[in-house]
């Protein structure tokens, strides 16, 4: 059927329209998965976005190399088949060739291999740190500890009916912005991992072990996570919540966490599930 050029149109300025719906929908789900996604999410710290980068280096690179084998597969169907080239060449050995097939692998793993050295290096290597954060992993939910600002913790556990879905906790680790924090990790039962991917950090939490990464937040707003180690039942039930305030709101909620956390152990999952017990 023939569209009229006003329908052509409409049709257009509907698409336009739906791309920019997208585009404000991506930025709105900043932070947390998105729907249909199929990148990265976006980088809210220096780790993430080197991340980024070298993600998109090694996409670069594997689209070329499919590209030129692609192209070789084509040339080898095309020129050399039976019909186009009836008498086959005798050749068995190519110098050139040979040499070539060697040395461009070798340079393209040292083309990877450096980038990929120096970001791990940045991810190992802590500097000095602004905060320091305590997270065990429990079956199944967080427990956050702040040992620079007073002998307080607490308990993060999923809100089933808050959004975004499977990711809303009732406390949210909360941290200030264009600061270093270290994060200090272990597992109290079973091994557990901490990972929020616009950070760029995933590290295993381990009984009897303190594992260390760390991220600077380049940009308030909340950022999700979740348990990314098989630990039970009830593993997809696990988020991790990082709200990222200024300094001014950080020393607030502070004072507020001292009070609110330190001096009401009722406060503790594990306190409240053996007072319901007895």
């Amino acid at each position: 059927m023939k569209m009229s050029e006003g329908q052509i149109g409409r049709r257009l300025l509907g698409l336009a329209v739906a791309g920019v719906a997208l585009a404000a929908g991506g930025a709105a789900f900043a932070g947390q998965p998105a729907p249909w996604e199929w990148t990265l999410q976006a980088a809210a710290s220096p780790v993430m976005e080197k991340i980024t980068s070298f993600h998109t280096l090694l996409v670069w690179i594997i689209t070329i190399i499919t590209l030129f084998v692609l192209v070789l597969l084509i040339m080898v169907v095309v020129k050399f088949n039976a019909k186009a080239n009836p008498i086959p060449s005798k050749t068995t050995h190519n110098t050139l060739i040979e040499v070539a097939w060697t040395l461009i692998p070798v340079l393209i793993l040292v083309a990877i291999a450096v980038p990929s050295f120096r970001l791990l290096f940045q991810q190992l290597d802590i500097p000095k740190a602004d905060l320091t954060i305590k997270a065990t992993g429990k079956q199944w939910y967080w427990s956050y500890a702040y040992p620079d600002n007073g002998k307080f913790e607490f308990d993060s556990l999923l809100v089933q009916d808050k959004k975004p879905r499977l990711l809303g906790v009732d406390n949210e680790m909360v941290v200030p912005v264009d600061k270093v924090i270290r994060i200090q990790t272990t597992g109290a039962d079973v091994i557990h991992a901490f990972a929020v991917p616009a950070f760029g950090i995933k590290i295993d939490s381990i009984p009897g072990r303190l594992n260390e990464t760390w991220f600077k937040a380049t940009r308030t707003g909340m950022f999700y996570g979740q348990c990314s180690e098989l630990c039970g039942k009830d593993h997809a039930f696990m988020p991790i919540a990082v709200r990222v305030v200024s300094d001014q709101e950080f020393a607030a909620w502070i004072e507020t966490a001292k009070k609110k956390f330190a001096t009401n152990p009722a406060n503790s999952f594990a306190a409240a599930a053996g007072a319901v017990a007895q």
